[in-house]
């Protein structure tokens, strides 16, 4: 079972953080504070160790993804995930997912398994998570895109992929884009705070 960290704030919204490469499930819990003050907070951490680093899924080398580890990771997730909306009794219709770089890849990967357990979903520099397969129907569903302009990790390729098989499968996204790399940008976490606010 995956670690993770729980912050109970008496909220009906909880956000499910996922690190990136070499993070930790304390990571991201500043970003969410920042986005809902108010809200719960349930943050993973990854256990695959690649050089010290830990991540939530294998790859074969940088930017190529091992699938069969990723499907299975993923799949291992979601039931992590249920088990423990069941035990900490979790309002399942409000839960926001936000992932960065590795962590947004395995949220971006329950698309393509499952309907969305999330209302809304920030994926801060992700990439399309499989070469030959296509998310399944998520209509309605909104998803916030932060991307860097000059990103060496994600390239504005793999930005326009994964919102347009997204957008096949009539989720509604949104790209913010800025003239950085692959770092979180402070223009980028304010923007998904407005797109939030907005989508609240």
């Amino acid at each position: 079972m995956l670690d993770y960290k729980f912050l109970d704030n008496n909220s009906k919204t909880t956000f499910v953080l996922f690190h990136g490469t070499g993070g930790s499930k304390e990571d991201l819990i500043p970003l969410a504070k920042m986005i809902d003050e108010k809200a719960n907070i349930l943050s993973f951490e990854g256990d695959v160790d690649e050089g010290g680093m830990k991540r939530f899924f294998k790859r074969k080398a940088p930017g190529v993804f091992d699938e069969e580890d990723l499907v299975q990771r993923t799949h291992q997730l979601k039931s992590t995930l249920d088990d423990i909306i069941e035990v900490k009794n979790l309002d399942k219709h409000h839960l926001i997912g936000l992932g960065y770089s590795n962590g947004a890849n395995i949220l971006g990967s329950l698309l393509y398994h499952y309907e969305s357990p999330f209302t809304q979903i920030f994926l801060h520099h992700p990439m399309v998570p499989y070469q030959n397969k296509t998310p399944l129907n998520q209509s309605g569903l909104k998803v916030f895109i932060g991307a860097g302009k000059n990103d060496p990790i994600c390239p504005t390729e793999e930005t326009f992929g994964v919102a347009k098989a997204l957008r096949n499968q009539e989720v509604i996204v949104d790209i913010h884009w800025h003239e950085s790399g692959h770092q979180l940008t402070q223009s980028e976490l304010d923007a998904a705070k407005a797109y939030y606010v907005k989508n609240a």
